[in-house]
Parts: C-alpha cells; structure tokens; sequence
C-alpha cells in the first residue's frame, strides 16, 4: 500500500489496511483535529445533529442537578481563576462597545489599570480619538556620582533632572 501525506501535519503514514481511504495519520493531535473538523462540518450541515448537541448538556445538568455546585466548592482556586478570566472579558468587552471608538482594535492584557480622571469623562461615549496626557511612573534608581566628580561633570544625561 502506498505512503499517503497527512492532511494536517503533512507527515508521511501507511493507511491502514481496512480503511485503504485513510487521509489523516494516527497520530493523537492529527486524530483530534480531524473530528472537530468533522463535527464543525456536521453541525453546520446537519439540523438534527445541531438540535442534539444543543439538548445534550441540557439533559445532563437536568441529570445531575448539583454537581456544578458541589465542583465549586471543591475546586475553589478554580472559581477564583474563572472570576478573574471573567472580569478581563468584561473589561474588554465594555472597551469594544465603547460608542464611536475607532482605535480600540487589538486589546492586550496588562496588569495595570488606566484611570480616566476630568471634567470631559462624561463624554467619553463620543470619543473617536481621545486625546489625553499619560503619566508614567517609574521606579527611579539614584545613581551616586564617584568620588571628586560633580553633577556637572557626568556625561550628558545622567542626573540631568538634577542640573537645572
């Protein structure tokens, strides 16, 4: 039997003898992709299979009423990750509908926070390009000057908020 190129990884495999058709490899990620592929495919397409994937874990949690609760509280750390994941998807999601806002386009997580602070906050639901001042804290290391050098002497830049 011939080599065949997998589709996914596009590594060579041997079909298998009794499926001579065989387009993916064995392998476990290519097999993965292969039936979420497929079941994207069969949801799109097929009504009836929508319909039950749809109902399905609806009558799981019918089933087992109480088992979400019961995982919460074994699982606390889980809940605090899913809580802070939440927050950051609603913090983004109220910057994407800001109204009129052109330049919030690719948001990227930061720990840090902006504060809006002023007068003109209250319209900020009609900002098309806002324009503001930013301060920027950084943490300052002091450097002392070497022996018999003053301020004056250092190259230029250095300790130079210090000079006028």
């Amino acid at each position: 039997m011939r080599e065949r190129l997998c589709r996914y990884c596009q590594k060579t495999f041997q079909p298998s003898k009794h499926r001579p058709e065989q387009a993916v490899c064995s392998d476990s990620a290519c097999q993965r992709q292969r039936r979420n592929d497929y079941h994207r495919q069969k949801i799109t397409n097929d009504t009836v299979y929508r319909q039950v994937c749809l109902e399905s874990p609806q009558k799981w949690r019918e089933r087992n009423p109480g088992y979400w609760k019961q995982y919460r509280q074994k699982h606390p750390e889980v809940v605090t990750r899913n809580r802070e994941r939440q927050q950051s998807r609603d913090r983004k999601r109220r910057l994407r509908h800001l109204a009129n806002n052109n330049l919030v386009l690719d948001l990227k997580c930061s720990p840090s926070e902006v504060w809006l602070i002023g007068p003109a906050v209250s319209d900020l639901a009609n900002n098309n390009s806002t324009s503001g001042k930013m301060l920027v804290f950084e943490t300052v290391i002091h450097r002392l000057s070497p022996p018999g050098r003053a301020c004056k002497q250092h190259p230029h830049g250095e300790l130079a908020a210090f000079d006028s």
